[in-house]
């Protein structure tokens, strides 16, 4: 992905979403879900003009800080540093279009990447009788049944965010998706 950088002077809400990204990534590191430079963490600072905070690709996420963290906008493009964009950053954008979400966290846990193998056949993996489920937006009881699809990964990143919105047009409640042998994408309002 191409660097293209504008001027524009981060916003105090963007300092804020850096530090609580900042913070996510080293919490995520420290639990083995994002290890070394793998994972990426997005959250949206504004919607008029749209701007997106971003984890830079290729820095170890246990040593991130706030101000490693760059400022995208709604066509990728970098605003505010000189740092690298994650080549999966049109998939942030992808999904909170598609989900209005407030942020999308990326992780790359052993257990989600092996279970994205072993259900790959199946399009997807259910969970459910979990009483962390509740923990999802709109669920209320652990008896909820969440299906996590499971997506054929891509080295082409504008096919697999075309892929992605297919996906997440045809299940409209997912709270989530595993890219096959990749990594787990989740979103919610905010960060938290």
């Amino acid at each position: 992905m191409t660097i293209q950088t504008r001027t524009q002077a981060p916003t105090s809400e963007f300092s804020e979403v850096a530090a609580t990204l900042a913070a996510t990534a080293k919490a995520l590191h420290a639990r083995g879900w994002m290890p070394g430079t793998s994972g990426n963490l997005s959250a949206v600072v504004q919607q008029e003009p749209w701007l997106l905070a971003m984890s830079p690709s290729g820095l170890d996420k246990g040593e991130l800080t706030a101000e490693h963290i760059l400022l995208v906008d709604e066509h990728a493009r970098v605003i505010n540093s000189g740092h690298n964009p994650s080549a999966e950053t049109l998939l942030h954008i992808e999904i909170v279009k598609q989900r209005r979400a407030g942020a999308v966290l990326h992780t790359h846990s052993i257990w989600n990447t092996i279970l994205s193998d072993l259900f790959a056949d199946e399009g997807g993996l259910a969970i459910e009788g979990y009483e962390m489920l509740k923990g999802l937006a709109g669920v209320h009881s652990h008896a909820h049944r969440e299906w996590l699809p499971i997506i054929k990964n891509s080295q082409n990143m504008r096919e697999l965010a075309t892929t992605i919105c297919t996906v997440l047009t045809e299940h409209p409640s997912a709270h989530g998706f595993l890219l096959h042998k990749h990594g787990l994408y989740s979103w919610g309002k905010d960060v938290r």
